[in-house]
């Protein structure tokens, strides 16, 4: 039987890579992808993720810069000075959430005690438009208490004794003013935010997003492309035929399925190798953990190919199914962009697909350091999926 077995892999080898244009598919594609998504994601991430407020500044008096620089020393947002008219046009373009006016004037109106009232446009449509403006408004928080009690020093001072002109009223106010900032910056926290950051251990790595993602998807497509075998067969008569002989329907599965699954773990050592030498991808020093990884996926997606090929109709429509199927689950299991951006209710339902299982282990492993103990979880989902896909594939299988 094994012998049979091994014999159907084969046939099913060589027939696959009987056209050479096949190591576009299998090995060049994946590769190329792998480096665009991988420049494409580092760029991104390297890049300053908070939300742009852009700044007109009329006054150009030392309060405006100080107040444009706390904003910039916001985490949250950060300020894009610029003229009117090009504020105007990127607001208008909806480049920005936002746009802050710091009118003429503002400095001596703040230094003789008048209110001032800061222009901040805002686009509603734009769901960041609420943290620019609470992050101006704790900006402007940050700039006014020291100021309020400079002005409040000065009136006392004043009251004791009157200044003998404008020098010296300005003179002990730029003192108080200093010395109101140096309080409130050595002030002790009264209540301490704290977020949750990831360590350093799971930073970033476009690359290993970009070559986790592409391995899924360049794997998965051919992989459900077993379900073409199955129609192919059909058509030309030889399933027929070969069940005929002494052949089992179970030896001519286990065949198609070790072929093709030995195929799809090849294709992911080499795209896994290639990672890990070409763009410095940390696999992780636990290979087990990846390894068994890849071959719960690699199950669950042949199965999937299995059950795929009792149902499509012709060699044709499983060519097309399994492309378009295996794009979608891709894009659903964060294979093309991470899942951090999709709704929490979408990230929540795309749990129902493989795909989004092999992801997380995958980048759990690659960017995290995760071993055995920590993707197990995920293993035994894939492994799910594939009895489920097994059982509902051969179920079918029988009942042709």
């Amino acid at each position: 039987m094994m012998s049979k077995v091994l014999s159907i892999a084969w046939k099913d080898t060589q027939v696959r890579f009987a056209s050479r244009s096949e190591i576009l598919f299998f090995l060049l594609l994946p590769i190329l992808f792998t480096a665009l998504i991988g420049q494409f994601s580092s760029g991104q991430a390297d890049a300053d993720r908070r939300v742009a407020v852009l700044v007109v500044n009329q006054d150009g008096g030392p309060l405006a810069t100080d107040l444009i620089d706390t904003i910039n020393s916001s985490t949250a947002i950060r300020a894009e000075v610029l003229d009117a008219s090009e504020a105007a046009r990127r607001f208008d373009d909806r480049d920005a959430p936002a746009l802050l006016t710091i009118p003429a004037g503002f400095e001596a109106a703040l230094r003789s005690g008048e209110p001032v009232e800061l222009a901040m446009e805002t686009d509603a449509t734009n769901l960041n438009s609420l943290v620019a403006e609470q992050g101006v408004r704790a900006a402007a928080g940050v700039v006014g208490r020291p100021l309020a009690a400079a002005l409040l020093s000065v009136d006392q001072a004043e009251q004791v004794r009157p200044f003998a002109g404008d020098a010296e009223r300005i003179a002990f106010f730029d003192s108080s003013l200093a010395a109101a900032r140096t309080l409130t910056a050595s002030a002790p926290v009264r209540v301490e935010a704290t977020s949750a950051v990831e360590s350093d251990d799971a930073s970033w790595n476009g690359y290993a997003f970009a070559s986790s993602g592409q391995l899924i998807i360049w794997t998965l497509i051919p992989l459900l492309g077993t379900a073409a075998i199955f129609a192919f067969e059909r058509e030309t008569g030889t399933l027929q035929r070969l069940l005929t002989t002494a052949t089992r329907k179970s030896t001519y599965l286990s065949g198609v399925v070790t072929g093709q699954l030995g195929m799809g773990l090849v294709q992911m050592a080499i795209l896994v190798g290639f990672g890990a030498l070409a763009f410095k991808i940390n696999w992780g020093d636990k290979p087990a953990a990846l390894a068994v990884v890849l071959v719960a996926f690699g199950l669950a997606a042949v199965a999937m190919g299995v059950m795929l090929g009792t149902l499509v109709r012709s060699s044709r429509q499983a060519s097309g199914v399994s492309i378009m199927l295996g794009m979608t689950l891709g894009l659903l299991g964060g294979c093309m962009w991470p899942l951090e951006f999709f709704p929490p209710a979408v990230q929540r339902i795309v749990h129902l697909v493989p795909t989004t299982w092999a992801m997380e282990a995958l980048t759990d492993i690659s960017m995290r350091g995760a071993g055995l103990p920590q993707v197990m979880p995920n293993i035994v989902v894939l492994l799910g999926f594939a009895a489920l896909f097994f059982v509902l594939g051969v179920w079918r299988f029988r009942y042709e």
